[in-house]
């Protein structure tokens, strides 16, 4: 009977350990797209696959607001498959020295990039681009959403184009 015991406790757990892994998904593999740091490129890319827009994460490694969101929303499989399905997504390191190519096609650094052209200062920074490369001021988030369900409405503000007409804060008090 012990071991009888024993062994369904060791099953249980096994059982319980799978399905938390299967909660979440590793971020960097399931909701950012892979990339040569060729923006130019990846608009192209972006119009052929049907996406919506261009989703850019302005991150440091050392950013604990950063690692939250990957910890706790970029990591939630429904996020991920929302975002994939309407957005190439990358993240772009602020104090990079690696050269990328901007929309324009203009070599630059991930840290020029960052500071020069969109002026992030904090992170995380969420931005998004249209199809044509042009930023969509509006739309851009600084710091930690206060859930997943926030998250998601971001992506819905862009994908249904209500940037053009209202904040995020008077989208998300209208849609709630």
């Amino acid at each position: 009977m012990r071991k009888a015991v024993q062994v369904w406790m060791l099953c249980w757990l096994l059982a319980a350990t799978t399905a938390t892994a299967e909660l979440v998904r590793d971020p960097e593999q399931y909701f950012f797209s892979e990339t040569f740091g060729d923006f130019s490129e990846e608009l192209e890319a972006a119009r052929e696959q049907g996406k919506k827009a261009i989703l850019i994460m302005f991150e440091m490694d050392e950013c604990p607001f950063c690692h939250r969101m990957k910890d706790t929303v970029l990591n939630q499989p429904d996020v991920q498959d929302y975002f994939r399905e309407n957005f190439l997504a990358f993240a772009i390191d602020i104090e990079g020295d690696i050269e990328i190519s901007d929309f324009a096609g203009k070599t630059t650094t991930m840290k020029d990039f960052s500071f020069k052209q969109y002026r992030v200062r904090a992170t995380p920074v969420f931005a998004f681009f249209d199809l044509d490369g042009n930023y969509i001021k509006r739309a851009r988030f600084t710091g930690v959403t206060r859930d997943k369900q926030e998250f998601m409405l971001l992506g819905r503000y862009v994908v249904e184009g209500a940037y053009a007409e209202q904040s995020f804060t008077r989208y998300k008090r209208a849609v709630r």
